[in-house]
């Protein structure tokens, strides 16, 4: 005869989930990338202000390890089936919140430079450019990175459609010709920093005009990746016309990088 206590004991573990949320595993990721987070913002700071720096090296592989180790378990866990649509729409609203987030950070920037450009003080000449600042020409290198990424905005929502009608030929070619627009404009970025005669100490220009367009670079270089990583998981069939968050969150993050082209005519 089972006791109760044992008959309870059964039935609890027994028990069928009646939520559609994905309760996930306890990880050491969340933990170790705030660390590492914490440990590269101080390495920063310590470069900035001159001081000795011997784990600038080791810290950012370190956090690249970590993030590929903590999405390789978000996509274990999409195969495994735990993102429901609940969970899915939970994971939508969160990164919307994280591109509004991003939004804001250009807007601040690009506020600072209508600040100082509409109304420039006499400390600058009351001129902008200020007083021996050579800008360079909007309509030469700026004007040939915005048509790139202008023409692969075109590019990855032809790779969309096609990805929605189960084309894989045409979703992967059209990605690849996306990767390759983004990598001409990181290279062109380059090419433009080559030709700049002032440096980000120069005056309030200078600041503004790395601080924007480096930002700008670093998030097309950081987009290019994401549409490399969609790349190889679609060429092994890991994304689906009905399941591709990973993929719609690159196609996301991409246009919005495209609505912040202007900073790069400052």
């Amino acid at each position: 005869m089972i006791d109760v206590g044992s008959k309870y004991l059964f039935l609890f573990m027994t028990a069928r989930q009646v939520h559609p949320y994905h309760l996930v595993d306890v990880s050491p990721w969340p933990f170790l990338m705030s660390v590492g987070i914490f440990s590269f913002a101080m390495t920063l700071v310590s470069w900035l202000t001159h001081y000795p720096v011997h784990t600038a090296y080791t810290i950012f592989p370190g956090m690249l390890l970590i993030a590929f180790l903590w999405w390789r378990d978000v996509v274990r866990e999409a195969k495994g089936g735990f993102h429901t649509a609940t969970v899915q729409k939970g994971i939508m609203i969160g990164f919307l919140l994280f591109l509004l987030s991003e939004i804001m950070l250009f807007v601040s920037f690009i506020w600072a430079y209508l600040h100082s450009s509409l109304a420039p003080t006499v400390e600058l000449g009351s001129q902008w450019p200020p007083v021996g600042i050579e800008s360079l020409n909007p309509w030469s290198l700026p004007l040939v990175g915005t048509t790139l990424l202008l023409a692969s905005g075109l590019t990855i929502t032809l790779s969309h459609h096609a990805m929605i009608k189960g084309d894989k030929a045409t979703t992967l070619l059209n990605l690849l010709f996306t990767i390759v627009l983004g990598g001409g404009f990181i290279f062109l970025q380059y090419t433009e920093y080559m030709y700049c005669s002032y440096q980000i100490a120069d005056s309030v220009f200078g600041t503004v005009f790395y601080l924007l367009t480096g930002l700008h670079g670093l998030h097309v270089i950081a987009g290019v990746s994401f549409l490399v990583v969609c790349f190889v998981r679609l060429s092994m069939d890991q994304l689906t016309s009905e399941h591709h968050l990973g993929y719609l969150f690159a196609i996301w993050y991409w246009p919005s990088l495209n609505a912040l082209i202007g900073c790069e005519i400052c």
